[in-house]
């Protein structure tokens, strides 16, 4: 009689999905596929007023933000700690710019599309504006939409590593 035993190792994965809005979504794409847990990023505009805008209209001050869609495991990479590490390379007291970026589309947003998300994406906030004597500007509203860039915008810094980007390299290189 023979006896087999067999070890199974089922590793299950929660997709969830978050927007941020850190100034130039170059970097912070770049930064974010260096996380462990996150499974894709996508470079594109979110929550203006209009449809599918273009680059140019973004920088002419369409009202979208430059925006990374965010695919995550969240049994690896908790929402918490995803902010955690989007709070890292944000300037959140800033109003409409980040680093060198000024305008609008240079923002900082949170935007979910799953309700449940609220109160801990709040209680991070909180825990966030205790750091700070000015208000934090971190916008935190529900997507209303997102349009994917331009594919030349996708994944831009591995394209172009010397492009410039807002973030300190040494954060770009986990």
């Amino acid at each position: 009689m023979e006896i087999f035993i067999l070890d199974i190792l089922v590793t299950v994965i929660i997709m969830k999905e978050i927007y941020l809005a850190g100034g130039c979504f170059w970097g912070v794409q770049a930064y974010f596929q260096h996380i462990p847990g996150v499974i894709k990023t996508t470079v594109g505009y979110a929550n203006g007023p209009h449809k599918i805008p273009t680059y140019q209209e973004v920088c002419q001050e369409s009202g979208h933000a430059e925006t990374v869609h965010i695919i995550y495991d969240s049994n690896r990479l908790p929402l918490e700690c995803l902010l955690a590490y989007y709070y890292d390379i944000v300037d959140p007291i800033s109003i409409n710019r980040q680093g060198n970026d000024i305008g609008i589309q240079y923002r900082t947003g949170i935007y979910y599309i799953n309700h449940n998300d609220t109160p801990i994406i709040e209680k991070s906030l909180h825990k966030l504006q205790a750091k700070y004597k000015q208000i934090i500007q971190i916008e935190c509203v529900p997507l209303k939409n997102f349009y994917p860039a331009e594919e030349y915008h996708q994944n831009y810094l591995t394209k172009h590593p010397q492009g410039y980007c807002h973030i300190p390299k040494e954060k770009l290189q986990k």
